[in-house]
């Protein structure tokens, strides 16, 4: 009988492969990938941008942990950050000044005039924002396949068009099926992402309401040439757009949207383009001329909203990596990290020692477990 591997990870995204990379130094590891290239669905879709405060106070020190490893690694260009908002959301405003106070966020209030200053065609719609300073757009695909070259260096096996249709398990190990063939581990770590309850209910875990929600960007073309190449992401505070430059007289849109779907290969909706469109001439003086691309991933999200790792309660030997909805590739370093050390049931690593993983178990969808 071949001997099983440590670990098999299933899922090949940013999240798996962000812990199989922290892993394979120190254990035998298998990444489990359905599609013929790893990051495929919702990694290889990602307008991937770091910011502190998305995902909200608990998510913060996730993110700020990644912060270093990002910048360190050459994946992060500087940008900034535009919270904006309409008369009736200046309320969210003062929210996310509240939320974020005494953590270290850099933050500043804007009024229309300073709106005016970073977008050089805001319409008076746009009455107050707050900047936010330390952000940065993320090089996804370079931060993905650093991931994946570390994790091949170190030992680690990738195995693609490896779609699980199956799980069983004896005293020893568990046997992961896909097609005919099968791969042994003494424990699965769950990274699948917008299939994570489907993997759960092949080995016997209870379903945690995972929900892949639908996000749509369109490149657009619009007139003039007075799109600054510093232009921030601006962002809806309300929740119904947001737009950064892609080049000159480019931008990319997205309405926001957070479109409940089934799992699978996820296609831009026209309606959702043509949304985009009209926030984007509704709140600024650019006019789109055309449409240049257009596509759409999938982000999941826990019913809370938070990410969930730990090991389930009920189901030996098997690990959640999940729900990481708009964050997990902004967060990897420091999830990958904290995932590991629970795995390996060893201290986490100084840049995650000082977070708490008991916000993000598992065990909080089931009742009295914590």
């Amino acid at each position: 009988m071949t001997t099983p591997f440590d670990f098999a990870i299933v899922g090949g995204g940013i999240a798996g492969a962000s812990v199989a990379a922290a892993l394979a130094p120190h254990a035998s590891v298998v990444l489990l990938e359905a599609e013929d290239v790893p990051g495929y669905h919702s990694t290889g879709r990602s307008a991937a941008f770091w910011h502190e405060t998305l995902g909200g106070p608990l998510v913060q020190p996730l993110s700020k942990a990644s912060l270093e490893p990002l910048r360190e690694g050459g994946f992060l260009e500087p940008r900034t950050s535009l919270n904006v908002a309409e008369a009736e959301n200046v309320d969210k405003l003062d929210t996310l000044m509240a939320n974020f106070a005494g953590t270290g966020a850099q933050l500043r209030r804007l009024d229309y005039a300073g709106i005016c200053g970073f977008v050089p065609r805001a319409k008076p719609v746009l009455v107050e924002a707050v900047l936010e300073v330390d952000c940065a757009d993320i090089d996804v695909g370079g931060l993905l396949n650093k991931y994946l070259s570390d994790f091949r260096k170190a030992g680690g096996t990738v195995l693609t068009d490896f779609r699980v249709d199956a799980m069983t398990r004896n005293r020893e190990a568990w046997t992961v099926h896909s097609k005919g063939q099968s791969v042994s581990a003494k424990a699965i770590v769950n990274a699948a992402g917008a299939w994570g309850d489907i993997v759960a209910a092949m080995a016997g875990a209870k379903s945690l309401g995972l929900q892949p929600k639908r996000r749509t960007i369109a490149q657009v073309r619009v007139d003039g040439d007075d799109v600054p190449h510093d232009l921030p992401l601006t962002i809806d505070i309300g929740g119904t757009f947001y737009f950064r430059p892609e080049g000159t007289n480019k931008l990319w849109v997205c309405p926001h949207d957070e479109t409940p779907v089934e799992p699978g290969d996820a296609s831009p909706e026209e309606i959702d383009v043509a949304i985009a469109i009209d926030r984007l001439e509704t709140v600024t003086g650019w006019r789109v001329l055309a449409v240049e691309h257009k596509w759409a991933g999938l982000r999941t999200f826990a019913p809370d909203r938070l990410p969930v790792y730990g090991f389930d309660p009920d189901i030996s030997g098997f690990f959640w990596c999940a729900g990481q909805g708009g964050y997990g590739i902004q967060t990897a370093p420091a999830a990958g990290a904290l995932c590991a050390a629970m795995l390996l049931d060893r201290a986490p690593e100084t840049m995650v020692a000082h977070i708490d993983p008991t916000p993000f178990s598992p065990s909080r969808f089931h009742a009295g477990k914590i």
